[in-house]
This record gives structure tokens, sequence and C-alpha cells, in this order.
């Protein structure tokens, strides 16, 4: 069984940044790819981006690339969002989610993962 809990969000003015952390309790945690997700109120949770275990592959929606940056460190069980040039499109509530499938693939589905942490709100102000 894996916890996961999501910390780093906020209120931010557009142009500027977060750094979202999910970090992990459990063990093989440096085995599951992580992905991140957001919904926003009224709108389905939607893929952001996602990191496989060892960090090689990683994936991202289109709007968020080059923006945002997906990074893991195993030794301290946690999955980092770099969030740059934020914009008021980006305000939801933030997920982290593992999928406890040994691959190097990432999906980019909610289905595809196994656990979920509880969330932490962004809130980008024009």
């Amino acid at each position: 069984q894996v916890q996961l809990v999501e910390s780093g969000g906020g209120l931010v003015q557009a142009g500027g940044s977060l750094r979202l952390s999910c970090v992990a309790s459990g063990r093989a945690f440096d085995t599951y790819a992580v992905g991140w997700f957001r919904q926003a109120p009224g709108k389905e949770r939607e893929f952001v981006a996602a990191i496989s275990w060892s960090g090689i592959s990683t994936s991202y929606l289109d709007s968020v690339r080059g923006r945002f940056t997906i990074s893991r460190d195993n030794a301290k069980n946690t999955v980092y969002l770099q969030m740059n040039s934020l914009k008021p499109e980006d305000t939801a509530a933030y997920h982290c989610s593992a999928d406890r499938t040994y691959s190097e693939n990432v999906s980019k589905t909610p289905n595809g993962y196994d656990y979920w942490g509880q969330g932490t709100q962004v809130t980008v102000s024009s």
C-alpha cells in the first residue's frame, strides 16, 4: 500500500512559478511510475505530466510542455512538478498518482494509476 501526500500549491500571479511535491510512504515507490493530474470545478480530471520509475521517460500535456517539468528523487520517495510561466487556465486541484506497473511506459489516463493523493490547490490570478 502506498500513500501519497501533495504539497506546494497556493495562490500566484500569472507568470509566476510554483513547485509541487508528492511524497510517498510505503515500499517500492521507486519502482512506480508517477503522474500528475488536475481537475478544475465542473471539468474532468486532466492529465498533466508523468514520469517513469527510472525518470528516463516523461510525458506532458501539450499546453504545459516547456513550462512544467516533472522530476523525481527516489532516495526521498518524492516526485516534483516545477510549474513556470503559470496561466489562469492552470488553476485547478493537482493530484499525484502512482502506477505500480514496473515499466518505462507511462499512462495518460486516470485508470492507469493505482494510488492517489488528496490534491493541492493551485490558483493563478490574472
